[in-house]
């Protein structure tokens, strides 16, 4: 990963790119903002690392930092992300933090929260730049109090009796049309066309 920042109660510690990022040399530090937007996605406890691989691949290709809120279901390391094919991890701006009150001490913006409990569908909301949309572990979602924390409760609008659309694929829809909304996709110049 280009740059891992581990978020504890007792600070920040920053992994940096010239060393191995699983164990890295630790220094002191917030992560950099990055080049392309201030937007961020966050992951609460997610369960399965292929679809965090995922959306750290997402947000390696968007110039978007991806949070990682501890503890997750499977073990966190480089290897094993790489084992889920991601290929992309030298390109991500991950961070993690031990828990939700070191997540929330370490970051500033609106907290907008994905859920299928939400009260408005996605491309109602006016986004803003440093949004940072929030995802729930697959198998639970959050518990309440993460919910009472987000001051924007989302959902996606589904054909009736189907249960949810998978987190990954969710957030990239939301996380479009956020930076649809903010004018923050990558310049034209400097993305590959699919």
């Amino acid at each position: 990963m280009r740059t891992i920042h581990e978020h504890s109660a007792a600070g920040v510690n920053a992994r940096r790119a010239d060393g191995p990022a699983f164990p890295g040399t630790l220094a002191t530090g917030h992560p950099a903002p990055s080049p392309f937007a201030l937007m961020r996605l966050a992951l609460f406890e997610p369960d399965i690392p292929q679809n965090a691989a995922s959306l750290i691949r997402t947000g390696a290709c968007l110039g978007v930092p991806v949070d990682i809120i501890e503890p997750c279901g499977f073990v966190f390391s480089e290897a094993g992300f790489r084992r889920a094919g991601l290929d992309y991890l030298d390109l991500a701006d991950v961070v993690r933090h031990r828990s939700w009150d070191a997540f929330r001490a370490a970051t500033s913006g609106r907290l907008v929260l994905l859920t299928t409990k939400g009260t408005l569908p996605y491309a109602a909301f006016a986004y803003a730049a440093d949004d940072i949309l929030l995802l729930g572990r697959e198998s639970a979602g959050v518990p309440d109090y993460v919910h009472q924390t987000a001051e924007a409760r989302l959902y996606i609008p589904m054909r009736a009796g189907l249960r949810s659309i998978n987190v990954a694929q969710a957030a990239a829809m939301v996380l479009g049309e956020a930076l649809r909304q903010t004018n923050q996709f990558p310049e034209a110049k400097d993305h590959v066309r699919l």
